[in-house]
């Protein structure tokens, strides 16, 4: 009895509402092996799908899970129904280097907005007596 206790089941909901799962998963499984389990089940006719495990966020019960903590760990009384499945719902995140090309064009703004302002402020300036 110990066995089935030490095992959970869980299905992960993607932000479309469609899930991957359910399946059973030991109480000592990393939230990192999970998201390695989702990346290795994600519906290949889905776009955008998560490339890492950095690229994808676990939430259960309003919490985003740890990638070192197990299933053991993030159990929580409102989600942990015995015999019941747990959803997870799952978070894809940009890669990173669009992260990186949306801060860099953010900088390019900013420059760009200091640039202007100096212009029209130069522009705005009445002559100079005498000139």
């Amino acid at each position: 009895m110990a066995g089935v206790q030490d095992q959970l089941e869980i299905k992960f909901r993607l932000t479309d509402g469609s899930d991957i799962g359910p399946k059973s998963f030991p109480a000592a499984t990393t939230v990192v092996n999970l998201k390695e389990s989702i990346l290795a089940q994600w519906p290949k006719e889905k776009d955008n799908g998560p490339r890492t495990v950095k690229d994808v966020k676990l939430i259960c019960a309003g919490r985003v899970l740890e990638n070192n903590k197990t299933v053991a760990e993030c159990r929580s009384p409102l989600c942990d129904v015995p015999g019941g499945v747990t959803t997870m719902h799952v978070v894809v995140q940009p890669p990173s280097q669009e992260k990186g090309i949306a801060k860099a064009l953010g900088g390019v703004a900013t420059v760009l907005r200091y640039a202007l302002r100096s212009v029209v402020q130069q522009n705005a300036m009445p002559p100079q007596l005498g000139s």
